[in-house]
């Protein structure tokens, strides 16, 4: 049986360890790591502050008028630059977790030999065989839930059990999933909402401006001209951070959809990997009924 477990494709073979604690972005960076694809957010708050200043620095080569839109239009669109570019950061890292979650996928956990039985014997023999393609089990969405059930395998020997626990764990691998994006979600609700807020500002701005025109009673152009200057600046901050927070928010919208597409897509992976390779592979030993097989 030990030859047999030695036995691992070549693709798997040429693959080096998986180490989190090495491959990891925010491990990397010297900041804790969130568990499978959440983000750490002092990390990523740091990066959307850093996205905000390198932004407005391009904007001193920006043409003026489009300079003035986000310079010259009070403090919503500052709030909203800093939020979008929070938000971009919490994708870029869910991202490229995303890419190291799917490096699991190209292992083989359970060796491929056709001779090669799964059973609550063996079981400890795969777990240590997954000490050896990656260094931390727990971190990673598709070693964890398989490690779980063969944990469950070994203690409580019904082979029955294993598909069961595998769909309950993919099942709260979605709700992590679904959980990591909260902070995200909110931020998409928060930028609009600072659009609408530049909106009711810039329609007070204009219309105080306009009633002290209507109530000054001088009615000369040069008089006028200054006057209706603040009423169309006040319209203009009211309809500039509007757009403003409109567009960075279908941008990240639409970055949103796309990578909760791909996690969605790699969830799937993991369940139908864990049913080729793992619920397929199960047998029952001749000497062994699935009630006494832990014995």
């Amino acid at each position: 049986m030990s030859r047999t477990l030695q036995s691992i494709d070549q693709k798997t073979a040429a693959l080096p360890a998986l180490a989190w604690h090495r491959s990891d972005i925010e491990q990397i960076l010297y900041f804790s790591g969130g568990r499978f694809t959440r983000v750490n957010t002092l990390l990523s708050c740091l990066m959307g502050l850093m996205l905000s200043c390198l932004f407005y620095g391009a904007m001193l080569l920006a043409p003026q008028g489009l300079r003035s839109k986000f310079v010259d239009q009070g403090t919503i669109p500052y709030a909203t630059v800093f939020l979008s570019g929070w938000s971009i950061a919490i994708l870029f890292f869910k991202w490229q977790k995303l890419r190291m979650q799917r490096r699991c996928l190209l292992m083989s956990v359970v060796p491929v030999t056709p001779e090669f039985v799964l059973s609550p014997r063996s079981a400890d023999q795969v777990i240590e065989q997954m000490g050896h393609l990656v260094d931390d089990p727990k971190q990673f969405v598709l070693m964890n839930r398989i490690s779980i059930a063969l944990a469950n395998l070994k203690n409580l020997g019904r082979i029955s059990d294993v598909d069961e626990i595998l769909r309950s764990q993919a099942e709260a691998d979605e709700a992590i999933s679904e959980s990591s994006y909260i902070l995200l979600t909110g931020f998409l609700w928060a930028i609009p909402i600072l659009g609408f807020i530049g909106t009711v500002l810039g329609l007070s701005i204009a219309i105080g401006e306009f009633g002290a025109v209507m109530a000054s009673g001088n009615a000369g152009t040069d008089a006028l001209l200054p006057a209706l200057k603040r009423v169309t600046g006040g319209l203009a901050i009211a309809f500039d951070t509007t757009l403003i927070a409109l567009v960075f928010a279908l941008v990240i919208q639409l970055l949103m959809t796309f990578l909760k597409k791909a996690e969605q897509e790699f969830l799937d992976d993991c369940a139908e990997y864990c049913l080729r390779n793992v619920v397929n592979r199960l047998r029952l030993l001749p000497f062994q009924s699935d009630s006494d097989s832990k014995g």
